[in-house]
């Protein structure tokens, strides 16, 4: 239980995408890290596919026309898609060795002819410490992103606590949250896109998670409305704008500490107190006192 540090402070970064612009959104992303780590911030986390950006348009349209613009949207994603090193990974490491602070961003990421949805993990000199691909993407999602494998449910050592994250509908993968409760996690990142229509499904997952795991949730939204979007954009018209965010800080009691924050930018911070660790324990320790080993197993493939 010990995390070596007993208290720090956590930023949870709600902010827009430069629509489908990795270089700007980059940009954007280096002067928030700046930000939050001038405020004291020790661990910073950003929001679900921030690089370039979610892609909200529809992923599948029956006619020609329209599968002429989902290829099109589907390729300037791509274009703009991190590689895992390359020398955008190096800006954001940079970036992050000068602030000092833990960050966490989700990519989309390139990886020969395929796209995941990744959470890269950088540790406070601005080296990788790890990623997560998404396990099991939701609805057509599927059209944009391949999956993530066993390697991806990873809980990481640091000096402010054992840290791991998810994306979205992934903390709805029951024998996947277990895992991580297992493999020890303290502190959660969770990365949304900030769906309107997941408003209600982010806010009690993301306090379930805590409270079952008796851990921090860091939640991290997007967040974006149709004025951000070129009108050049072939899928414009045709897509529900509709992403007000919900970033927040949660408790192990399940309880916000931060947030949540809906309809703008904005960085939350909260005070972090490992002890609430203990103290949520002591009532509930989901892979302790409150189990039962002797009926009950989960198996992880590793």
């Amino acid at each position: 239980m010990d995390s070596g540090k007993n208290q720090f402070t956590a930023a949870s970064v709600q902010m827009a995408p430069v629509f489908l612009n990795k270089d700007e959104t980059i940009g954007k992303i280096v002067s928030l890290i700046e930000e939050a780590s001038s405020k004291g911030a020790e661990l910073i986390v950003f929001p679900e596919a921030i690089i370039p950006c979610y892609p909200y348009w529809p992923k599948d349209l029956g006619s020609i026309e329209g599968r002429k613009q989902v290829l099109d949207a589907y390729t300037e994603l791509y274009k703009n898609s991190v590689e895992i090193p390359s020398k955008d990974t190096d800006k954001l490491g940079r970036a992050v060795k000068k602030a000092g602070s833990y960050v966490i961003i989700g990519v989309n990421e390139r990886d020969g002819g395929t796209l995941y949805n990744t959470i890269l993990y950088f540790g406070k000199k601005g080296e990788i410490l790890g990623k997560h691909r998404k396990l099991m993407s939701i609805d057509s999602e599927k059209c944009i992103w391949g999956m993530g494998g066993v390697e991806d449910l990873k809980v990481l050592e640091t000096d402010i606590g054992k840290i791991g994250g998810f994306f979205c509908y992934e903390h709805h993968l029951t024998l996947a949250r277990y895992a991580m409760f297992t493999k020890g996690e303290q502190i959660h990142a969770g990365l949304w896109a900030g769906h309107g229509f997941v408003k209600p499904t982010m806010d009690f997952a993301s306090k379930q998670y805590a409270f079952e795991g008796q851990v921090f949730v860091i939640a991290s939204s997007g967040y974006i409305n149709e004025d951000m979007i070129p009108d050049s954009f072939p899928l414009k018209d045709k897509t529900l704008w509709d992403y007000p965010g919900g970033s927040g800080i949660i408790s192990p009691r399940g309880e916000y500490i931060a947030g949540p924050v809906y309809g703008k930018e904005d960085i939350i911070y909260a005070d972090i107190d490992m002890d609430m660790i203990i103290r949520a324990k002591a009532v509930i320790d989901a892979v302790g006192h409150f189990s039962r080993p002797d009926i009950l197993e989960l198996n992880i493939k590793e």
